[in-house]
């Protein structure tokens, strides 16, 4: 499989059959202008939703009418398994409900927690299992922060986590850089692109890895 970030919580999941999964598209120029990315235009064959702000729910931006994915659902052969957390640390009392998902692509567990805002119990954890790929929110103020993301890598135990959600050039929301979040980490890769192929052949022995993408969008 191949996987590229867009930008924000977005990510665009190539399986080797052609299957496309996007996560989360963002609607361009949402909250007064806050997200500046380009627009995310794929042919997707599935849209994982994790919650219906505009800036992560904006399907209709995608060509090829995907199906929609908002909680536990099969789609193009893959099953996808959403655990109902929350947008904060207050049971959703601030910011609303969030949903994660597991699910794998060739041979890849994959773990999308959209904006997560607490740590994880002991259940999710179990209803999770092994996490090859994690990709999660790193900025803060919305979700968990720096230190809250170290502790879920900690807690979930992937082999890669591929870091979101965090303050670039194209996103004008009062969170943090990626750098804060990657002084508390040691194996860091900040690789050159927006893209990365992945197989359980090139997950790393021993992780967790902290593998940064470039945007694309």
């Amino acid at each position: 499989m191949k996987i590229r970030w867009n930008g924000h919580a977005s990510f665009t999941i190539t399986a080797q059959d052609g299957t496309v999964i996007v996560t989360d598209p963002y609607e361009p120029g949402c909250f007064g202008g806050g997200i500046k990315y380009d627009p995310v235009d794929d042919r997707a064959d599935v849209a994982v939703v994790s919650h219906d702000h505009a800036d992560h729910n904006y399907t209709k931006g995608l060509k090829g009418s995907p199906r929609v994915v908002k909680a536990s659902a099969a789609a193009k052969g893959i099953q996808f398994t959403g655990v109902p957390v929350h947008h904060d640390e207050s049971q959703g009392k601030e910011r609303g409900p969030n949903t994660m998902f597991a699910f794998t692509v060739d041979g890849v567990r994959i773990l999308f927690v959209g904006d997560l805002g607490h740590q994880l119990l002991a259940e999710d954890l179990k209803k999770l299992g092994t996490v090859d790929l994690l990709l999660a929110p790193v900025g803060g103020f919305f979700t968990i922060d720096a230190a809250g993301a170290s502790q879920l890598v900690l807690a979930v135990k992937p082999r890669v986590m591929i870091p979101m959600h965090f303050k670039t050039e194209k996103c004008g929301f009062p969170i943090a850089p990626v750098d804060d979040f990657l002084k508390r980490m040691t194996a860091v890769k900040k690789l050159t692109s927006a893209e990365v192929e992945i197989t359980p052949e090139k997950l790393p022995a021993k992780g967790p890895e902290v593998w940064v993408l470039e945007h694309a969008k």
